[in-house]
């Protein structure tokens, strides 16, 4: 009897040592659950720097912070863009004096990674408390590592390895938290183009100033007196006739025609 319980542990061994070089073909047995929740308040640190484009030759850029030093940007990408004046320029765009600002927001996100495991088998063989080999649904042996403090679940009770034994449906749930903190970043570039020159001071400046012109109101029309209808002239009554006229005329002809005969006849 002893000597047939030696070559079943042998045996048990030997099959948990071949399913432990083995782990990924059964590990399929093995239900997996991950979750990511957010554990903690969510900032945000937004941080802008200006500076003033000084050269610019194919990739690379010269910029001149506010702090007065030239800082030297190698191999700018082409997809790198720069909102100026409602357009989106490229680094081949750039022209010396144009003002670039950017706004770089960094958010800190802490959370948590949840990692369940469930399995469920029936117990082939045990070494408490570091080990146990299961026989899954498949009728196939699988070697699990028992966790310190690990506990299992038999028939609605809670024991540790020491209480398993051999032919006992079994089951255990193996949870890892892993907290982490995941940062992100967000860059957004603007610009101004720079200012126009200034003209040469001896050139003159006009400036057109409009000066609003008040007409004088028109004077007031002169006021005329209508002059007094003169009286109508008073008319001579009617005392006589035109024909001592005419007969004054007729003796004048009569006259001239007498004295033109006299004159023919000397």
């Amino acid at each position: 009897m002893k000597r047939s319980r030696t070559i079943l542990n042998i045996l048990a061994v030997a099959a948990g040592t071949l399913l432990l070089a083995y782990p990924v073909t059964m590990s399929a047995q093995v239900e997996t659950t991950t979750k990511v929740a957010t554990n903690g308040p969510i900032v945000k640190h937004i941080s802008v720097q200006t500076g003033t484009v000084v050269f610019v030759s194919g990739n690379d850029l010269w910029v001149q912070d506010s702090a007065g030093q030239i800082r030297h940007f190698p191999n700018v990408p082409e997809s790198a863009r720069v909102a100026v004046n409602g357009q989106q320029l490229g680094i081949h765009d750039l022209k010396p004096g144009m003002t670039i600002q950017r706004t770089i927001i960094t958010t800190t996100t802490p959370k948590v990674t949840t990692t369940v495991q469930t399995v469920t088998g029936k117990v082939f063989y045990v070494n408490p408390p570091t080990s146990v080999i299961l026989t899954m649904d498949d009728n196939t042996n699988q070697r699990f590592t028992i966790p310190k403090g690990q506990k299992f679940n038999i028939n609605g009770q809670t024991m540790d390895a020491f209480g398993l034994r051999k032919g006992m449906q079994v089951s255990a749930t193996k949870v890892v938290e892993v907290p982490e903190t995941v940062v992100t970043q967000k860059r957004i570039l603007a610009g101004t183009m720079p200012p126009p020159p200034p003209l040469p001071p001896n050139q003159p400046i006009l400036i057109a100033v409009l000066v609003p012109v008040r007409m004088p109101a028109p004077a007031p029309a002169p006021v005329v007196e209508a002059a007094p209808t003169p009286a109508p002239a008073p008319r001579l009554p009617k005392t006589g006739s035109s024909l001592p006229l005419v007969g004054l005329l007729g003796l004048l002809f009569m006259g001239a025609s007498l004295g033109l005969r006299s004159v023919r006849r000397s």
